[in-house]
């Protein structure tokens, strides 16, 4: 085994490939929480293939979160059992959804070392646990990767599903160790420790060698020629920023791979580099290529053979490229925008200057709060992460059809429904009758076959399929709650960076048609919400301010949509006629009494506006500390809230919750303080896109008061003590 990573240039294990993997050899469940290109994978191939070698009824499970990283790690198996003669029966075996029937019914036979994901686990490993009761039997090791992808409703779901499969190893007489890998992100020991709800050490020192890798941070210029909503300035977009900055980046001779958010804007990219480079330098033009999801097997492996050789200069990509390939030798990363998390920055960021080279990374920031914010404050990427990574295993939305699979797989007795704290959901379902209580037990009633309802990935309180009209072709699906937004008649509905236009949403049959087109525009859907608090929750008073985490019911009515060109220039608004939605769920508010804000200069009139624009503002910033996405958030303002005072409310988009609010919450001090440094940021002068404007405003952006944001928040912050969240 020693001989086999020699072979591949590896003389002695990093130090935390040592740490980690002398842990897990111990018995230890531990997270791997280093940097990219820091060799993760060695940390756990170590403690798996010594136990695959030393016991020949050994069985190892490798999970991951998207199928390209499975299979890059599948080859990698493949190569080091092919290089042991000692390992020839261990048989590394992808098990997904598109391995053929014989394939599975070889991994479930005849492997050693299974590589799957958490929706095959959830779907054939437990459902039918006793077909597969030798792998369960034997199961000494279970290696997550990317652990920091499993966030909100996903984490939460994916949680229990390991709980689960750790309570089924059990019942065999089998108690594995656990190894995660993660990217770099605040408490992954904690994060890890949620995931299975054990214990878990966290190894965090990275010990690779690392060459120097400068940051720049790029804010494109404000345009004159285009205005957007209610004349706010637009700025020039990150991709034809990005197009440019890649372009002169090769011609100064640097190996380039640029991320950009869909699968068009990799073509457009791609395109306007060379389009520059024909001006420029016409003998490096036919340099640069687009890489995306999608592309046929023998193409991609053409793109990086391309770059691996250094025939290919500059490369525009999805975030396929995020996981899963080793790409060495690049000199230079180009982010058209924030990926979302601090975690997915470095991840891409770290494609560069791999193997410990030196390497260039550039930031284009986006119109949007939380772009702004970090092209101004440097240090919240670069210094220690407060992102944290968000599950919330326990709510009971979620909790419900988990412990029903559960009880189907085994029956559960008190003690385990206690520690998971459902409790009162298991007694929900007793009174429901999908289970039944005998014996200090649960039992699942007769005829409850709850796996194939469970969509692990997916959100909870029903699904409306997305189906192309023409050929019948399931795209995707979409929460109920969320299709009155995302899939109303005429939305723009992206598929893998393909481009469609919504023909029809049905609720009642749990449809919506489509058809491909790209009219070169996007759309965003106008909500009104409003908002009811349902319970006490959690608040803290600091003089004319309270900070609370609260129950709440949140009722949106899409009332139409804004079609804006690419560019930022407003077309036009479009009034559609959808049917309410009503979301329980949980929400982070603060209350401020309205002497206070006079006495801070906001007058009564500007009270709304003031609010409003804060409340925009603290949406685009809440991904800074929560692992989430915008879209997974809402909010709400109103001048005449609970008992009558102003208030700012910004609530989780799922039933139940996902864990955002209360983070922000827990992290209100850091979350607010750079929401007003965000506003204090942008240099147009009453508010944009990059600060206070949303594009999913039911009220049309108005009023909106950028400087009454900033007094609202700075007299928020002043209240707030220091032993405060």
């Amino acid at each position: 085994m020693v001989d086999a990573f020699a072979d591949r240039g590896i003389s002695s294990p990093w130090s935390h490939q040592a740490e980690a993997a002398e842990l897990a050899y111990a018995g230890r469940h531990v997270v791997i929480g280093t940097g990219p290109a820091s060799g993760k994978s060695l940390a756990y191939q170590l403690p798996v293939l010594n136990a695959l070698a030393t016991d020949s009824r050994a069985r190892a499970l490798y999970l991951s979160p998207t199928k390209a990283l499975g299979h890059d790690q599948l080859r990698a198996a493949h190569a080091l059992a092919a290089a042991v003669p000692r390992l020839a029966d261990v048989a590394p075996t992808a098990y997904d959804g598109d391995s053929p029937d014989e394939v599975r019914r070889f991994a479930r036979e005849r492997s050693r070392w299974l590589f799957s994901n958490p929706e095959m686990t959830h779907l054939s490993v437990l459902r039918n646990h006793a077909r597969w009761a030798v792998l369960l039997r034997n199961l000494r090791f279970v290696i997550v990767d990317e652990c920091h992808y499993y966030r909100g409703v996903f984490g939460s779901n994916v949680a229990m599903v390991l709980r689960r499969l750790l309570r089924l190893c059990a019942r065999y007489s089998a108690h594995p160790t656990v190894i995660f890998a993660s990217a770099t992100t605040a408490s992954p020991g904690a994060t890890a420790a949620d995931l299975i709800g054990q214990p878990v050490v966290e190894v965090t020192e990275d010990g690779s060698p690392r060459g120097a890798r400068t940051v720049a941070l790029w804010e494109p210029a404000l345009r004159s020629d285009v205005i957007g909503e209610h004349g706010a300035p637009v700025r020039r977009s990150a991709g034809a920023e990005a197009a440019r900055v890649m372009a002169d980046l090769i011609v100064e001779g640097a190996q380039t791979l640029t991320f950009v958010r869909s699968r068009r804007a990799a073509e457009l990219t791609a395109l306007g580099a060379r389009a520059r480079l024909v001006d420029i330098a016409p003998e490096l033009s036919d340099t640069v290529a687009s890489y995306r999801a999608g592309y046929l097997a023998e193409d991609r492996s053409a793109l990086h053979q391309a770059l691996a050789e250094g025939q290919l200069r500059g490369l525009a990509t999805t975030n396929a490229l995020e996981l899963g390939v080793d790409i060495a030798g690049l000199d230079a990363v180009v982010l058209a925008g924030f990926p979302g998390t601090v975690a997915s920055f470095w991840q891409q960021a770290g494609r560069s200057g791999r193997r410990g080279q030196g390497a260039l990374v550039v930031l284009i920031a986006r119109d949007d709060p939380l772009d702004t914010y970090l092209v101004h404050h440097p240090a919240a990427l670069l210094d220690k992460p407060v992102e944290r990574v968000v599950i919330d295993p326990v709510n009971p939305h979620l909790l419900g059809p988990q412990l029903l699979c559960a009880a189907t797989e085994l029956p559960l007795d008190d003690a385990e429904v206690r520690s998971w704290g459902a409790v009162e959901v298991a007694e929900s379902l007793v009174d429901d009758g999908l289970l039944r209580r005998r014996n200090g037990r649960y039992f699942p009633a007769p005829g409850v076959k709850p796996h194939a309802a469970v969509d692990v990935r997916g959100a909870i309180g029903g699904q409306i399929v997305i189906v192309e009209a023409g050929t019948g072709r399931l795209l995707g699906s979409v929460g109920v709650g969320q299709a009155p937004a995302a899939a109303h008649p005429g939305a723009v509905y992206l598929h893998q960076g393909e481009t469609y236009v919504v023909d029809s949403l049905d609720f009642q049959d749990g449809i919506a048609f489509v058809h491909a087109e790209d009219p070169g525009y996007a759309t965003f859907a106008r909500e009104v919400t409003d908002i009811a608090v349902t319970g006490t929750g959690e608040r803290l008073v600091f003089g004319p301010v309270a900070l609370g985490l609260v129950p709440v019911t949140v009722t949106n009515h899409v009332v139409g949509y804004l079609r804006r060109q690419l560019s930022g220039e407003v077309l036009d608004f479009v009034e559609l006629d959808m049917p309410e939605h009503t979301l329980p769920t949980t929400a982070v508010m603060y209350t401020i009494t309205s002497d206070a804000l006079v006495r801070s200069g906001i007058e009564a009139t500007r009270i709304p506006g003031s609010l409003h624009a804060a409340e925009h503002a603290a949406i685009g910033l809440l991904p800074l500390v929560a692992s989430c996405d915008r879209g997974d958030i809402g909010g709400m303002s109103t001048a005449t809230g609970p008992e009558g005072l102003p208030s700012v409310f910004v609530y989780d988009g799922y039933p139940g919750g996902a864990g955002f609010a209360e983070r922000g919450f827990r992290r209100a001090r850091t979350w607010l303080g750079a929401t007003a440094e965000a506003i204090e940021a942008c240099e147009c002068p009453s508010g944009c896109p990059s600060c206070v404007q949303s594009p999913k405003c039911g009220n049309g952006n108005d009023p909106l008061d950028k400087a009454g944001a900033v007094r609202v928040l700075r007299l928020v912050l002043a209240e707030l003590s220091e032993e405060s969240p």
